[in-house]
């Protein structure tokens, strides 16, 4: 699943999508409720995107690879882990 607005984009991996214990942990960590749940399943809020402070929180907290934060403002360069 990918989400993009004017500056940021999010990509998500179908299968980490589709865990729920890895949706609700994303929407717990995100600050700026990019993540939220529904039917045990993860959904990206669109409208919440270019809010995104670039912490990594969503980073640490899915299974490596699963999410990339990419900032379409650098060319889509991606957000690393620290």
């Amino acid at each position: 699943m990918r989400a993009d607005a004017t500056f940021i984009g999010v990509e998500v991996a179908d299968a980490a999508a589709q865990d729920a214990q890895v949706a609700h942990k994303l929407t717990e960590v995100c600050p700026v409720d990019i993540y939220g749940e529904q039917g045990g399943h993860l959904v990206l809020h669109p409208e919440n995107l270019d809010e995104c402070v670039l912490c990594g929180l969503c980073l640490d907290a899915a299974p490596a690879g699963a999410v990339r934060v990419l900032k379409l403002y650098d060319e889509g360069a991606e957000l690393r882990r620290a």
